[in-house]
């Protein structure tokens, strides 16, 4: 025993370390020297040994008491692992809490464990005039509410819930795989910590019964399709006490006659006869704000854009509007007369005589053709 080295100084701690540091210490090292990490490594293999047997003394009170009072000669290095067992179930044991938070929860003190309630999503179409504007509705949800006949246990009044003889009560049990030692929930009583051998008529042993509730939900001007909106606590009912969830209400924004949404944009296609596209004119076009009237310049084009500068919406985050843009379509004229098929003829043999001046676009997308087939 004289020449073991001293189990604070194998640690790198201080004497009066507390025990969670002593634990944060142990795991780190641990991980860093432990033999599955270092396979071909005789060194690591002792070192992790050596940190195995410091951490065993001194994380229990007791022996870290006599330890302290007496050194080595007061310990006995084969208690729980020592240098001469080939075993490492204090990792396991040191790791097991941090695999329990990962797969479902650390450790718990007993089996009557607080759970949040559930959030819950509701669906809600509107209309883009509401979007815009904003609106106010109320809707009916349904909801999972303490049941009256047993308040919550579960159990048949007169009874009670019985404590779980596979996880004694804790609501977790433990798995050992490897040197790994994995927490999960009880499969018995599903993290209760409890059974019910007679369960409640009106709950069957759910504690909880169904129920609906009727909310007032307002709308901000401005949401767009997906937002959502957050009722706090009115989500699914906690369990064994737990606070409620939360609501989020999810917009949906219906399809429009009219106008397509893009961000805090608004578009629509807006026909012009062929005669206001050549000589130009002013037209109306709707608007969510009502009518407004926009001059269309002689000879424009089908596909042409003109923008209604602060027409548009106001997104909820932001302090302007957005635009409306208006895509004009020429429309050919159907159902002609003589007279118009008269006239129509005319222009044509005219637009002849000089096609490519009266006809641009025509002309250069035939140069390019001329060109792809000469290439």
């Amino acid at each position: 025993m004289a020449n073991k080295r001293d189990y604070y100084e194998i640690l790198g701690v201080n004497r009066d370390v507390s025990d969670d540091d002593l634990k944060k210490v142990y795991r780190k090292l641990a991980m860093k020297y432990h033999p599955d990490r270092n396979p071909d490594s005789k060194d690591a293999e002792e070192k992790f040994k050596e940190i195995k047997e410091a951490y065993e003394v001194l994380s229990e009170p007791e022996k870290r008491r006599v330890y302290d009072a007496y050194g080595h000669a007061g310990v006995n290095p084969q208690m729980g692992g020592g240098p001469g067992q080939e075993g490492f179930g204090g990792f396991a044991e040191a790791f097991g809490d941090i695999f329990g938070e990962i797969f479902g929860g650390g450790r718990r003190a007993g089996g009557n464990q607080v759970y949040r309630g559930a959030d819950l999503r509701y669906n809600m179409d509107i209309t883009l005039e509401q979007a815009a504007r904003g609106t106010e509705t109320k809707i009916r949800i349904p909801t999972l509410d303490e049941c009256g006949t047993c308040h919550g246990s579960g159990a048949k009044p007169g009874t009670k819930p019985k404590t779980c003889d596979t996880c004694q009560g804790q609501g977790q049990v433990r798995l050992q795989q490897g040197f790994f030692s994995i927490q999960q929930t009880c499969p018995k009583c599903h993290g209760t910590g409890k059974t019910i051998s007679d369960p409640c008529n009106a709950c069957h042993g759910a504690g909880r019964t169904k129920g609906h509730k009727t909310l007032s939900v307002k709308i901000p001007a401005g949401v767009d399709d997906g937002d959502r909106v957050r009722l706090s606590g009115e989500g699914e009912g906690g369990v064994n006490g737990g606070p409620p969830g939360d609501l989020y209400v999810v917009v949906q924004l219906k399809p429009h006659a009219v106008f397509q949404r893009e961000g805090a944009d608004l578009h629509c296609e807006m026909p012009i006869s062929f005669t206001v596209a050549a000589l130009g004119g002013e037209i109306k076009i709707p608007t969510l704000d009502g009518e407004a009237q926009i001059k269309i310049p002689a000879e424009t084009q089908s596909g042409q854009v003109f923008r209604l500068r602060g027409k548009g919406i106001r997104p909820v985050r932001q302090t302007s509007a957005g635009d409306l843009m208006c895509h004009v379509v020429v429309e050919t004229p159907v159902r002609l007369t003589d007279r118009q098929r008269e006239l129509l003829r005319e222009l044509e043999e005219i637009n002849k005589k000089d096609g490519d001046k009266h006809n641009p676009r025509a002309k250069s997308f035939m140069d390019k053709v001329k060109d792809f087939f000469a290439s």
